[in-house]
């Protein structure tokens, strides 16, 4: 991932033009990462260590956006609309 492509999904999903850590931008972050590394994952199946480094951001992307549906219902779903996740209930 790119600094600029980083810098564009941050001004997507940021609150205010200072914001650079909420929850939101994180879960943005992680996903584009994410999709990134699956993509590679999928070019190199033999490649484990990455295999292993995308288990550990997909688990830290379902612990924020946990966090983030516990603290605000309405982010949350607006958020995962945003970056075409599923839904859970």
């Amino acid at each position: 991932m790119t600094n600029l492509n980083k810098k564009d999904i941050i001004q997507k999903f940021q609150r205010d033009h200072n914001d650079t850590g909420s929850t939101e931008v994180q879960c943005a972050v992680l996903t584009a990462r994410i999709e990134e590394i699956s993509n590679h994952c999928f070019v190199y199946k033999k490649d484990h260590q990455s295999r292993r480094g995308l288990i550990m951001l997909v688990a830290k992307r379902k612990k924020l956006l946990k966090y983030l549906n516990r603290t605000n219902k309405e982010k949350y779903i607006e958020l995962m609309n945003k970056l075409g996740l599923k839904i859970k209930n």
